[in-house]
């Protein structure tokens, strides 16, 4: 293809360099991948993931649960769904979900901040400089993408991370980006970070909403794993799940989101989501007892969910500790009762097949389980 008409087939879109060595790195490739999807603002697992039969929860969450307790997607006789994760419900069923519930990261604080960094980090503490993501993908030898305007926490430290967004700029002509290459002919730099972008923005194409909508996100994040082999590894996130009033109806339009932006990932996969994993968490979880403003307040105890072909779904794993007050932790979350850099690092072992040392240098204080969570 000639240079002029490469450069007409483009969006126009501004593409966001986080490192200029992406077309330069030697992937290990596979064709397993992972995609980290963040819930920012410590969603409510206990409105998502739901104990159907509870006594407790009715008289807890008298206006939250009996809301939704006569609409509930039924996953087997303790739980159910949140009647907005309808895609995740047909999952379920295919055995292409998994839910874990009663997860925590061992942080104990209510800070939205501290708890996604301890969460990204992967190593007990906050205010670090890497993730785990991003040392997975160095144990792996692969590179990864990040849906981000910038690098999160998870894949920092990594020199094999990509950051994509889409821009709320005009779109530039084709002359413009002929003009900038002409410019950069004799910038080794800035001419191999230009193209890089114009290869990159060409992958997305033109689907990639200028609102960041997370399902346009979702779709533009599986367009560029589809079209280019060597990324094994991706991240999204998605804020708003804060929802410390009129969480009935705030969760069920944030849910319905997460819902239609999988499905958006899915479809836009096709063949490769057979080879995928899709881990979905947040940084806590949030109060058993419903507030005064028929929302919840910061907690601990969360659920995580693993999506995609490669998982063994069609159960629901994790050990249930029950709601009474002596059953919460410090009488008013939802107790963990296994750790979420655990079933991390399951994935990581039986999906990627890292090995123990690897492991430790990923997520060091992780416990080895013995649960299958991979076909």
């Amino acid at each position: 293809m000639l240079r002029r008409e490469f450069i007409k087939s483009l969006a126009g879109s501004l593409v966001l360099f986080q490192s200029a060595s992406y077309a330069n790195i030697k992937s290990n490739h596979s064709n397993k991948k992972i995609i980290w999807i963040v819930l920012r603002g410590a969603y409510d697992s206990l409105h998502t993931l739901v104990p159907r039969k509870n006594a407790d929860l009715t008289k807890l969450r008298p206006n939250l649960y009996n809301h939704i307790k006569n609409h509930l997607l039924v996953l087997n006789n303790e739980f159910g769904l949140h009647p907005s994760l309808k895609n995740m419900h047909q999952w379920y069923k295919n055995k292409e979900l998994l839910p874990i519930t009663c997860v925590g990261t061992g942080f104990t604080n209510r800070s939205h901040f501290d708890g996604q960094d301890f969460l990204e980090s992967g190593l007990n503490t906050t205010d670090a400089d890497s993730g785990w993501l991003a040392r997975a993908i160095d144990a792996k030898h692969t590179q990864a993408l990040a849906i981000a305007r910038s690098t999160p926490i998870s894949l920092r430290s990594s020199n094999k991370v990509n950051t994509w967004f889409p821009t709320k700029f005009k779109e530039s002509h084709a002359d413009t980006y002929d003009a900038l290459l002409k410019l950069y002919q004799y910038d080794e730099l800035l001419m191999s970070r230009l193209q890089s972008g114009i290869e990159l923005q060409n992958k997305v194409g033109k689907s990639n909403s200028k609102r960041g909508r997370f399902s346009d996100l979702a779709k533009s994040c599986a367009n560029l794993m589809v079209k280019d082999n060597s990324i094994d590894c991706a991240m999204l996130e998605l804020g708003g799940w804060d929802t410390h009033n009129n969480q009935n109806a705030r969760l069920a339009r944030q849910l319905t989101l997460l819902d239609d932006g999988l499905s958006e990932l899915k479809t836009a996969l096709g063949k490769q989501w057979q080879d995928t994993v899709v881990i979905v968490a947040s940084e806590f979880g949030r109060t058993v007892e419903q507030n005064g403003t028929s929302g919840t307040d910061h907690g601990t105890g969360s659920a995580l969910f693993l999506a995609g072909g490669a998982v063994n779904g069609g159960q629901v794993l994790g050990k249930w500790p029950g709601l009474k007050s002596e059953q919460l932790f410090e009488q008013r979350d939802l107790m963990p009762t296994s750790n979420t850099f655990s079933w991390i690092a399951n994935v990581l072992e039986q999906h990627w097949g890292l090995t123990p040392n690897q492991l430790k240098s990923v997520l060091p204080n992780a416990q080895r389980l013995i649960e299958k969570v991979i076909v």
